[in-house]
């Protein structure tokens, strides 16, 4: 039985298996071997190593170590069935993500869904081999499950149904689960849970506390494929964000804006990474930039810029983003004004299409992407902040982006003025306030501009665009307007870096609605 992981399967059944949703996504083989190449090669041969996947699904990463210890370990002991039972009784272990994928990720390991069988590549007592599963239940407090933030409302469930409770960041003491000491931790843990709240979908981010959790095991290596929308925080992960990147551990990080490039037929937003944390490393990381249209780039830096609390994902930004922030000048992270200024929410619906002597004030609005009834008008009593607005010219851009992560980008949709007597609902950000007509037709003209849309992309990794977004763009005079050739002149661009940003940022558009 052991020579059946000797053979080549073809096709290969892991390759074909359809997400369970973009939340649990299925790793493909050449993807799991991409991360397991970034182990050092001398550990395959070391028969002492333990390794965990503590959020199987398909069982791909114990498969795949699996075969690279039956060759590494074959000297050390010949007798193949001796080293298929060794690796799989000492030095394999997987806690599972629900039943189902402990049955799969059984059969891929052991051959069997029932190590114990008389199909398994090595004989078991138990039926679960060293691939576990428990059905563990949310422990709830005002609502929310106090380990992973899951919504009783949504997740509270009768015992026959998944509950989604992740064993592995369901204990304040992950340690105590196999009650051993691991040399690598690898895996693809799940991303996020809807927490059944806000406009269309809305989740609970994941991946950060599985990550956390197996720090605290203190493997030798760690190794996860994750989104990449902790570069910039957000919901639930700026303290995440913060450790990650002053954490002088990672000593590998490959990032991948595009996600169909490790996920075929996945759109994530943002992309995703996986990266390398050796505990006995310390320094600067290694950063590998993948793009379906650029090759691959390597820099080794830090992964905090002097100066910045976020990730700079692209290497081949880096110097462009040093050469404007040697101005020290404001940012529009100073300016942009926070979410929902007004506090008129984005399914306001009480506006009227006609202008009369009640409702004389101009609302801006949409409803995911339309712009139907775009500008309507509304009683001012219904106006509950941000008062002092209303009488300002105002430049605005809606908070959600256009398009997906094809490049090159539009980052952000058409920006446009909102005159005085006007209010918007919190679809849009205002960007800034001006004085003059002609100041805000600058300010568009600016934001058109890809240097000003480019150092936007460098924070934003999500859909949506937050204040946060526009701490890297300077704060130019609105007496001028400024294109991208006055703007190369002023930071003395080189036509590598002008390139490069045609590249990522595509020309404005009157169709980026």
């Amino acid at each position: 039985m052991a020579s059946l992981l000797e053979r080549t399967y073809n096709p290969d059944v892991l390759t074909c298996l359809a997400n369970l949703s973009n939340d649990e996504v299925f790793t493909p083989p050449e993807l799991a071997n991409r991360m397991l190449d970034m182990l050092p090669e001398d550990l395959w041969s070391d028969p002492s190593v333990k390794i965990l996947d503590p959020f199987c699904k398909s069982g791909v990463f114990l498969r795949e170590a699996a075969k690279r210890f039956l060759k590494g370990l074959e000297q050390t002991i010949p007798n193949l069935q001796k080293r298929v039972d060794h690796i799989m009784h000492e030095q394999l272990y997987g806690i599972a993500i629900t039943e189902l994928t402990s049955l799969l990720s059984r059969r891929s390991l052991y051959c069997s869904k029932y190590p114990n069988s008389k199909f398994s590549v090595s004989a078991f007592d138990s039926a679960e081999g060293n691939i576990r599963y428990r059905n563990i239940q949310h422990s709830w407090a005002n609502n929310r499950c106090v380990y992973c933030g899951a919504s009783q409302e949504q997740y509270d469930r009768d015992d026959g149904l998944e509950t989604h409770a992740y064993e592995f960041i369901h204990t304040m003491r992950p340690e105590r689960i196999l009650n051993m000491k691991f040399d690598v931790i690898v895996g693809n843990p799940p991303y996020q849970l809807s927490d059944g709240g806000g406009e269309g979908s809305s989740a609970v981010p994941l991946y950060h506390k599985f990550v956390k959790q197996a720090k605290k095991l203190n493997p030798r290596y760690l190794s996860m494929i994750i989104p990449a929308r902790w570069y910039s925080g957000g919901k639930g992960l700026d303290s995440f964000r913060s450790e990650m990147l002053h954490d002088d551990r990672i000593a590998v990080l490959h990032d991948y804006p595009e996600t169909d490039l490790c996920f075929p037929g996945v759109n994530i937003r943002g992309g995703v990474c996986y990266f390398l944390w050796d505990r006995d490393h310390h320094g600067d990381t290694q950063v590998f930039n993948h793009s379906k249209t650029r090759e691959t780039t390597l820099s080794k830096r830090p992964l905090l810029e002097a100066g910045s609390s976020t990730f700079v994902r692209y290497n081949a930004a880096i110097s462009i983003l040093r050469k404007v922030q040697q101005f020290n000048e404001p940012t529009y992270g100073s300016k942009v004004y926070s979410r929902n200024p007004f506090g008129i929410s984005s399914n306001f619906a009480n506006y009227h299409r006609e202008r009369s002597d009640e409702n004389q004030l101009v609302l801006y609005r949409s409803r995911r992407g339309s712009n139907a009834d775009k500008k309507v008008y509304i009683d001012s009593t219904l106006v509950s902040k941000g008062l002092d607005l209303i009488g300002q010219i105002k430049v605005l851009v809606s908070k959600a982006s256009p398009g997906g992560d094809e490049y090159p980008h539009a980052v952000f949709s058409t920006p446009f003025v909102a005159e005085t007597g006007s209010v918007c609902t919190e679809t849009y950000l205002i960007v800034d306030t001006c004085k003059t007509l002609g100041e805000a037709e600058n300010l568009i003209g600016y934001m058109n501009t890809r240097f000003f849309r480019f150092l936007v992309s460098l924070i934003k990794t999500t859909q949506n665009i937050s204040k946060s977004c526009f701490d890297f763009v300077p704060v130019l005079p609105l007496d001028r307007l400024w294109t991208d050739k006055s703007l190369a002149m002023r930071y003395r661009l080189t036509q590598n870096e002008i390139d490069f940003m045609k590249q990522m940022i595509r020309p404005a558009s009157d169709k980026d609605e």
